[in-house]
């Protein structure tokens, strides 16, 4: 489809210079099973009301209350140290625990941080918690750069979003949902169809062909 070469052209021309430091990408990774632990732990003990009389999930409780600050620890020592997938997680923890109004100032700076470094998944995130950026051409400038910066942070996925409207599951209860490289990038081409009435048609098909979005599926079918 010639209009489809002409509608990612542009955007793999703006790909971005990132390099993600050793120590920091190291840290990261340290980070990730205690996080998946937490994951595993705080599912566990939301499975029963009557957790703290069940001496399995009492213990469960109390070792996330060990695992969890431990993996916060590694993640903030990776983002001092600029590592852009470290700060989209650490954003996702302060989404999870703080309250709703402590969000956007905790949150959003990482999001919009790493989002600027090329890492796709912070995007739906932002365009829930992050005005007026999620409003401004730095927000879309920035995801049309995405699409040149998949080969760099495809080993990073899967990834957990709490929105992500592309993904072909939908999540249980507060649980985070998981999609892969392809996930996000049919998200990304759904957000710029909403933001840019121009190209909305061609990116909204876009987002269908990657991974059949059915939420950019029915955009069309209104839109037409």
């Amino acid at each position: 489809m010639p209009w489809l070469l002409a509608l990612c052209m542009p955007m793999a021309a703006q790909a971005l210079e990132v390099k993600i430091d050793a120590h920091a990408d190291l840290l990261y990774r340290q980070a990730l099973p205690l996080l998946e632990q937490a994951d595993a732990q705080s599912d566990n003990s939301a499975l029963l009301p009557t957790a703290a009389q069940d001496p399995e999930l009492s213990r469960q409780g109390q070792a996330m209350a060990h695992t969890l600050p431990t993996a916060v620890a590694l993640l903030k020592k990776s983002v001092a140290l600029g590592h852009p997938v470290a700060k989209y997680r650490l954003a996702l923890y302060y989404m999870t625990y703080l309250p709703a109004a402590e969000i956007p100032d905790a949150a959003c700076p990482l999001l919009e941080e790493s989002l600027s470094q090329g890492f796709a998944p912070p995007a739906s995130a932002i365009a829930t918690w992050c005005p007026p950026y999620n409003g401004s051409p730095a927000y879309r400038e920035a995801l049309d750069a995405l699409p040149g910066m998949a080969t760099l942070y495809a080993a990073y996925y899967p990834q957990p979003a709490a929105v992500l409207a592309c993904s072909r599951k939908q999540p249980q209860g507060l649980a985070m949902l998981w999609g892969g490289q392809r996930d996000f990038q049919a998200e990304i081409y759904r957000l710029l169809g909403d933001l840019d009435p121009t190209r909305r048609q061609a990116l909204w098909q876009k987002a269908v062909e990657i991974n059949g979005c059915a939420t950019a599926q029915q955009r069309l079918t209104s839109y037409r």
